[in-house]
């Protein structure tokens, strides 16, 4: 059998092209992603698999109620990286981490390769503040957020995270779980409260698993602040 250069680059060409494609779409276009934990509950479920588009916040900001995907706190909090024993991985190494067989092999997971899944709840040059009960003061008024409804019990050991009357830098978000009484999110960063525009991965679009849930997301808080 002849295994000439031209019959192995007409064989295998077009699957390596479509291969291209496929990477180029997950790396500029968008991407599917899984709910691993109970952070978004009840807006988002484990297991849920969604698509997070990536090019509608290239050149422009979330709004209050998007949920976007961003990197893992551990690869940009100066204390988290600070604490580590290793350099930060590569985009190469998390890249191939993402795939199923690779990362679930012991001892290759790498925290700082993970994404994580919030909601927007405060803007730049915004006054923010949260309460004992995980809610979120903008500009000294209470924000209306239908999506919460496991808020956090009022508890001596437990204070939900709060703070008070910080202000928003330029290009940075304070980004939330929905599930404010079982979230690690911008309230416990240790380095810093808010996640910097350039972290962001894309904005959740569609669910498309479970079938009954199949559909596009919407911006609740948006949507019920054009309708005062």
């Amino acid at each position: 059998m002849n295994f000439s250069f031209k019959n192995i680059l007409l064989e295998w060409g077009p699957l390596l092209l479509l291969a291209f494609f496929v990477s180029s779409c997950r790396s500029f276009l968008a991407e599917p992603r899984y709910i691993p934990s109970g952070s978004m509950l009840p807006e988002l479920q484990i297991n849920d698999r969604l698509i997070i588009e990536k090019i509608s916040l290239k050149n422009s900001s979330p709004q209050r109620g998007d949920i976007i995907v961003f990197k893992s706190p551990f690869s940009f909090d100066e204390k988290l990286v600070a604490s580590r024993s290793n350099p930060l991985p590569n985009k190469s190494y998390c890249f191939f981490m993402g795939f199923p067989p690779m990362s679930f092999i012991p001892g290759l997971r790498d925290q700082a390769c993970d994404a994580y899944i919030k909601r927007v709840v405060a803007l730049p040059g915004e006054l923010v503040s949260v309460n004992i009960k995980g809610e979120v003061i903008v500009n000294n008024k209470k924000i209306f957020e239908p999506y919460v409804i496991n808020f956090c019990s009022e508890s001596f050991f437990n204070n939900c995270g709060e703070f008070k009357s910080l202000k928003v830098p330029k290009d940075h978000f304070l980004v939330l779980g929905d599930n404010r009484s079982n979230s690690w999110d911008g309230r416990y960063w240790p380095g810093g409260k808010f996640l910097h525009k350039k972290e962001i991965i894309g904005k959740a679009y569609f669910r498309f698993w479970p079938l009954k849930n199949f559909g596009l997301f919407k911006n609740q808080a948006l949507h019920e602040s054009l309708s005062l």
